[in-house]
């Protein structure tokens, strides 16, 4: 009972800290409540997010804030053609001491960091973005033979322009795959814009201020584990996942029709945690079926592809999926 009664005060200190973070974000990252709480969720879980948007959206700004205020090591790298993965990771060069001997010592790449911006990710060659990916998921790298940690927590925020494809490469699936969420950033409406206008052409900005350290984050994720889940969220997230493979007998025709191959076991693994973080960014003590509804677009959108037939009448992923899951949701009910 007690140790019932310490993981509810625990959970609860986290919801406020997390609410004064997201209010030292959208104080520099105005009206994009949506996408702070997707990149937050991000972190959360310990996992990577791909930010999808236009330029001028405010990508960058909302990288740099977030690393300042959860207290994180950032670096910035801005993907080119001509990028290479020493780029990155970093190299080793032949060193000359004072008494002429030579050795050879390792040069830290801008991955050594705990939260690195990849800036439209998908300009640079394929061989350069693979330099990501034992990063991604081990959280070290490997340069000539020798296996490096990076520092803990690690983090990528990737960027990609969705609409400049000449001279770009598109992530290969497996690369997708280890991005936890992919969040859409959209236009703001009249009112925000208005506000973004004000606040950022004056003589003074809202500055960015520390909320979290590294050592707080890394114990919200160990938190967050904790969190109890529900049955009937856990077979809601079995259910939702299963839909969308299309050889699978739960799928239905319309999936079958308009899906080329579905979401792996890591998509669950994925919503399993996603749930978790909205419900702590909503201040609740365990996820609801809402919340899996309400996620499935940002994990599940990057881990399919349509067929060629469904590419050529225009069908869009994100559609079906908040079709396929509210369908699930009407259904039990009625049942």
């Amino acid at each position: 009972m007690a140790a019932a009664e310490d993981l509810v005060a625990e959970i609860e200190a986290l919801e406020d800290k997390l609410a004064q973070a997201k209010t030292a974000i959208t104080r520099r990252f105005i009206g994009q409540e949506r996408v702070v709480e997707l990149t937050l969720t991000s972190l959360l879980c310990g996992g990577h997010g791909l930010l999808i948007g236009l330029p001028g959206l405010g990508k960058t700004r909302l990288v740099e804030t977030v690393s300042t205020v959860m207290g994180l090591n950032g670096n910035r790298v801005q993907f080119t053609p001509d990028l290479m993965p020493a780029d990155i990771l970093g190299s080793e060069v032949l060193e000359t001491g004072a008494d002429g001997s030579r050795a050879f010592k390792f040069i830290q790449g801008p991955i050594f960091c705990q939260l690195l911006m990849a800036d439209e990710i998908n300009r640079a060659s394929p061989r350069t973005q693979s330099a990501l990916l034992q990063a991604m998921q081990e959280k070290v790298v490997t340069v000539a033979g020798e296996t490096r940690k990076l520092d803990a927590p690690f983090h990528v925020l990737a960027t990609q322009n969705p609409i400049e494809q000449e001279g770009t490469y598109p992530l290969p699936e497996a690369q997708l795959d280890r991005f936890l969420v992919q969040i859409d950033v959209q236009y703001p409406d009249r009112k925000t814009e208005k506000e973004i206008l004000l606040a950022t052409t004056g003589a003074e900005e809202a500055e960015a201020y520390e909320v979290f350290t590294a050592a707080d984050l890394i114990a919200a994720q160990k938190l967050l584990r904790r969190m109890p889940v529900g049955d009937a969220v856990v077979e809601m997230i079995l259910d939702l996942v299963r839909a969308f493979r299309p050889h699978d007998e739960r799928a239905g025709s319309r999936v079958k029709d308009t899906v080329a191959w579905g979401p792996g076991p890591r998509a669950a693994q994925a919503l399993m945690l996603t749930v978790r973080a909205r419900a702590l960014l909503e201040g609740r003590l365990a996820p609801a079926p809402e919340d899996v509804i309400n996620m499935a677009r940002p994990v599940l959108t990057h881990r399919m592809a349509l067929t060629f037939s469904a590419r050529a009448r225009g069908e869009d992923l994100g559609s079906l999926i908040d079709e396929v899951a509210h369908g699930m949701v009407a259904t039990e009910a009625a049942a």
